[in-house]
This record gives C-alpha cells, structure tokens and sequence, in this order.
C-alpha cells in the first residue's frame, strides 16, 4: 500500500505541526509524514525541531547521542531531507515541487515486528528508499521509534564539480 501527503507549507514549530491534520497520529504514515516535516524543521531552527521530533516520539525524547547524530547530519547540508519531495533531484539542487508531496509505501516485511510499521519512502538522490519505523502506543497513536533517512545521497548539481 502506498500512501501521499500533500503540504501548502511545512511546519515551523511545534504548534503549527499539531495544527496539522496529520497531527491525530492514528496511523503510522501521518506519522511517518509528519517525520519529515520535522527534519526540515530541524534544519531550519534545531530547537523547533527538536521539540517537534520529541512530541513524535512520546515517551522516548531524543537523547544526546541523537541530537549529535542530528546535528552531524545536517552540518554538511539541508538537502538530503529535502530529496524526498516530490520533484526533488540532484539536478535542480533538490528544490521540491509545490505543494509539498511526501509518498510512503510499506515494504513486504512492514508488518513483521507485532505493534511496529516499517515504511519506505523514496529519495530523489538514492537508488534505494529509505526506512522510517513507527511504533504503535497503547492509546492506538503511531509514535516514531526511529529513521533511516539521513544517509548519503547524491551531491546537488551546484555542489558537485563534475557537473
């Protein structure tokens, strides 16, 4: 199954994420959709997003190794969170279509752990999708238990010398 979300514009804070009506967080792909949203939010302003990441997470705020792993991520860049955007590629510096659109698909094994969905999204700078995994709360809301999507992808066009 493979679902799409489509944004006019992203999330600035925390309360303009729960403005959302993905904010009911009832099933793990708005879940999984407002995890971008927050990284793009994380790039922007690492306070906001990192509230923004800690209300998506519940009772499993980041912790210090995370907020390094963050922050090491995006020291080199803010387009790799942006490649998984509709429209956005290498050659126009992963400047994303508008409105926003986010596209996830679950994967043949996005069921095998009991109370655990694994998604898959693509990106326009890989081969290969990328991994949110979403946790199911007792109250039956979808929290984020980890991401996969901060890895390597293609240099923009304007970074790369061989271009």
């Amino acid at each position: 199954m493979n679902k799409s979300f489509t944004f006019d514009s992203l999330p600035k804070n925390l309360a303009d994420l729960q403005s959302m009506q993905e904010a009911v967080l009832t099933d793990p792909f708005q879940t999984a959709a407002l995890t971008i949203c927050a990284l793009c939010a994380y790039a922007e302003d690492k306070t906001a997003g990192t509230e923004m990441l800690n209300w998506l997470r519940g009772p499993r705020p980041l912790g210090p190794f995370d907020i390094s792993f963050l922050n090491d991520r995006f020291r080199d860049g803010k387009y790799v969170i942006y490649s998984y955007f509709a429209g956005a590629i290498p050659d126009n510096d992963y400047t994303p279509v508008r409105p926003f659109t986010l596209t996830f698909e679950e994967g043949p094994y996005a069921d095998a752990n009991p109370g655990y969905k694994k998604l898959h999204i693509r990106s326009g700078g890989a081969d290969s999708a990328r991994e949110v995994v979403l946790r199911r709360k007792g109250d039956g809301t979808w929290l984020l238990w980890d991401q996969f999507l901060l890895v390597s992808i293609r240099q923009p066009k304007s970074a790369d010398p061989w271009a």
